[in-house]
This record gives C-alpha cells, sequence and structure tokens, in this order.
C-alpha cells in the first residue's frame, strides 16, 4: 500500500501548505476543495487517510462523513478532522467517532498532524495486513 492522504478543504493555503508538508513525508498526497469530490475520488478506488476539514461549502465535513460511512467506503481509509472549529461537536462525534482517528484544530500543530497522519497510516496498513491474513 503506497503512502497516499486526500486532503479535503475549501481554502487554497490549507491544500498546498499541507500538500507541501506532507510530500516532504513521502506521501503521495491528492487534494479537493469540496466533499462531492472526495466522494468521488473514494468512489474510484482512492485507500489512505483523509485529511477532512468540517466547515466547507455545500456538504460539511460532517456530511462527507456520514456519506462515506452510507455508502461503504471505509474499508482502507483512514479520517482525520482538520477545523476551525475549536470546539468538538460532541453530537456527531458519539456518532461518527468510530471512523475518526484523530481530531486537528486550526492553527495546526504541524508536528502533531505528521505523528497523527503517521499513525494512522501505519495502523491502516496494518489492518489491511491483518484482512489479507484471514
Amino acid at each position: 500500500m503506497n503512502k497516499k492522504i486526500m486532503i479535503v478543504d475549501d481554502e487554497e493555503d490549507i491544500l498546498n501548505s499541507l500538500k507541501v508538508l506532507l510530500e516532504r513525508q513521502n506521501f503521495e498526497v491528492i487534494t479537493v476543495t469540496n466533499g462531492l469530490d472526495c466522494l468521488d475520488k473514494l468512489e474510484e478506488g482512492f485507500k489512505g487517510v483523509i485529511l477532512m476539514d468540517l466547515m466547507m461549502p455545500e456538504k460539511d465535513g460532517w456530511e462527507v462523513i456520514k456519506e462515506i460511512v452510507e455508502r461503504g467506503l471505509t474499508d482502507e481509509v483512514g479520517i482525520e478532522i482538520i477545523t476551525g472549529k475549536g470546539t468538538k461537536d460532541n453530537e456527531r462525534m458519539s456518532l461518527l467517532g468510530s471512523y475518526i482517528f484523530d481530531y486537528h484544530t486550526k492553527p495546526i500543530d504541524v508536528k502533531k498532524l505528521v505523528n497523527s497522519v503517521e499513525k494512522c497510516y501505519n495502523d491502516l496498513n496494518n489492518r489491511v495486513k491483518m484482512q489479507k491474513l484471514t
């Protein structure tokens, strides 16, 4: 499994900054500016880590995560949230939290993000290996 990551955010500056940062960590980075494009990439077969912004026009990140789950697109996918919203939405976290590896608030602590993404990728990779053994 290649180290792939999809960044979903409507802010071009965030997309570009995170893309450069994660490419330096040897990730193959895909960027999309909205949830619909994220769903399209998943339908096309994307496997890897998703960094999902919560506050986006049309479909917010929560709606996209819910749709990912409803469409059964969670295999070989790890989801981390990136958001400018300082507090967690406890109701939505209680419903979708089992599909979310980590929650990062903007401004993003870059070192924490990189460590978390690496752990998420490794966890995902281990799950894939275990599935292949069974």
